[in-house]
């Protein structure tokens, strides 16, 4: 059974617009923290020769829904991109996934800053296209087998959690986690036309800008749903925020961000990834029920990794930043456990 051991952190909340890099590329002090919303300015990330080869930008969109579950990712690494459109049929089983690999970051663009523009990849076998439009942002994406066009809507009032994870002035990360966001529109698989049910189907988006190590480890935990007439989400994080003083841990309730200050506990049996994982902290008490196990593995020359991103539902219990104990009785998402060389 593996396990993350568990710390407070005391990241303070950025109220403020800020740039992620000073002039010289390194990290500015005063953007580590979070946010309710996007304030980070990361243009200074993947532009001139600074840490070249370091620099880590993507944007991943990830839709459940009853009958099918779908990602997109748009990703580059200054010398590689990485680009994927995967779906899941929930009833046969059946995964169809299409990535591709392109030197340095031809056929990609991405936003300098969230929110600034589109993200788009033409690369072989697969188009994608991202737009924020208004009250949302729309997410369509082409492969011989799969249509997808879907958009995420952002509620009025809606909070996002934004973390600065610094592992060093030359080294950190910017991310975005945005969980329990509606979603509307198709997943077609094979010509077949899957609608996106209301008040079934949800969007979270992972925007990451930075300078990354070359190896390293991370859990990521997410699920949205309605429960009680509320709307809530998860977001939670481990290992590779362990030590920084930052962690990416939030509960969503009708869009109302309550940050956690605390590292996680995971404990899962990597010998059957199936089998429940518990996930655990002072204002967490959660067991997660797999029903498919998402493996990947990549060896592409500096390129190595290994993802178990495990689908299935959330019960337990969270607690709000009131101390209100909010009940968790079957949320959908998944559970992840990576190991990255790039």
């Amino acid at each position: 059974m593996a396990e993350a051991g568990r710390a407070s952190t005391h990241a303070r909340e950025l109220t403020d617009p800020v740039a992620l890099t000073l002039t010289n590329g390194r990290l500015n002090p005063d953007a580590v923290g979070w946010t309710r919303h996007p304030l980070h300015d990361t243009s200074g990330i993947g532009r001139g020769a600074t840490a070249w080869g370091r620099n880590k930008r993507w944007e991943y969109w990830a839709f459940t829904s009853p009958r099918v579950i779908a990602a997109v990712t748009v990703a580059t690494l200054d010398y590689a991109t990485l680009c994927q459109v995967w779906v899941l049929d929930r009833r046969t089983g059946e995964e169809l996934d299409r990535s591709a690999v392109t030197p340095l970051s031809h056929g990609v663009v991405l936003p300098a800053s969230l929110g600034t523009g589109p993200a788009a990849a033409r690369l072989p076998g697969l188009e994608v296209r991202i737009d924020d439009e208004m009250g949302g942002t729309r997410v369509r994406a082409t492969t011989a087998r799969v249509s997808i066009d879907v958009l995420a809507d952002r509620p009025a009032g809606h909070e996002a959690l934004g973390v600065v994870v610094p592992w060093s002035a030359r080294r950190f990360q910017y991310t975005v986690k945005d969980v329990a966001r509606p979603a509307s529109g198709t997943i077609t698989v094979d010509g077949v036309a899957h609608m996106l049910p209301p008040n079934e189907s949800w969007a979270v988006l992972d925007h990451g800008r930075g300078r990354w190590p070359y190896s390293m480890q991370w859990h990521w935990g997410a699920a949205s749903g309605i429960e009680r007439g509320r709307r809530l989400g998860l977001q939670l994080g481990g290992l590779w925020t362990r030590g920084t003083g930052s962690t990416e841990n939030a509960i969503s309730i009708d869009g109302r961000l309550h940050k956690l200050g605390d590292e996680l506990d995971w404990r899962f049996d990597a010998a059957n990834w199936l089998a429940p994982w518990a996930i655990t902290g002072p204002r967490v008490d959660l067991r997660f029920q797999p029903f498919h196990d998402r493996f990947a593995r990549t060896a592409l020359g500096v390129i190595h990794s290994e993802t178990h991103q495990c689908f299935g539902h959330y019960r337990g219990t969270v607690t709000a930043d009131s101390g209100e104990v909010v009940a968790i009785e079957s949320l959908l998402g998944w559970a992840e456990f990576v190991t990255n060389r790039w």
